[in-house]
């Protein structure tokens, strides 16, 4: 781990951030094995009514480092351990944690309006972020990459493809969360490598517009969805 610390620092603090997060949750009264979603909200996980009703916004953060089961909590790290390493190759740690929290919100934000009922958690969101960004990078780079180009994208596309698949065949892993982080990073990545100036504008205006439908949208949504009869 020492090794993987010292080439890839961003990323092994955020794992161990999550592993850390995993174990208060089972030290808080979650079982090792399987968390309740009861356990998990009250531990920060998104829902909804939460959110817009009482003003939790900060779920929205705190949700990204949940995790319903070692098996979530593994999947997600090995797969936070091989982008990262690379993010961390092509990015500033700067650019990295941004695209990676940015990202992990957005996904959220999005669940909000399409799942208002639903439990979310974990650093899926996130990591497809992290995923999303390389491929802006490499379409950045995609001259002086020549034919190797269009060899990364196709594998891009697969890798993409077969989550996406594997998101619609699993009711439980929520692919709003991963559509949104993965548009996030995608265009955050190449911006960043272009213009970070632009860059920065861009997580800007994606945050306002967030704002602006969380006040303005989002209310009124979850007044529908939870008016008696339709919940």
């Amino acid at each position: 781990m020492g090794g993987v610390f010292r080439r890839a620092p961003l990323t092994s603090s955020l794992i161990l951030a999550n592993i850390l997060a995993y174990g208060i949750t089972v030290v808080c009264g979650g079982g090792a094995f399987s968390i309740s979603e009861t356990m998990l909200v009250e531990c920060g996980g998104l829902f909804g009514p939460l959110v817009v009703t009482r003003g939790e916004w900060w779920r929205l953060l705190s949700a990204v480092f949940l995790h319903g089961g070692p098996e979530h909590l593994g999947l997600n790290m090995v797969s936070l351990l091989i982008v990262g390493r690379m993010m961390e190759l092509f990015f500033s740690r700067t650019v990295t944690l941004a695209i990676y929290f940015a990202s992990g919100v957005t996904g959220f934000f999005v669940s909000l309006f399409l799942h208002p009922a639903t439990v979310s958690i974990g650093a899926s969101g996130a990591i497809f972020g992290l995923f999303g960004a390389i491929g802006g990078y490499a379409l950045f780079h995609r001259e002086r990459l020549g034919e190797r180009f269009g060899i990364f994208m196709k594998e891009f596309g697969t890798v993409l493809g077969l989550n996406l698949i594997l998101g619609l065949l699993i009711p439980s892993i929520d692919m709003s969360a991963h559509i949104g982080g993965v548009l996030l990073g995608f265009v955050g990545g190449y911006l960043a490598i272009r213009n970070l100036r632009v860059f920065g504008a861009f997580l800007l205006g994606t945050a306002l517009v967030s704002v602006l439908c969380a006040f303005l949208w989002l209310p009124e949504r979850y007044m529908i969805v939870f008016t008696p009869g339709n919940f």
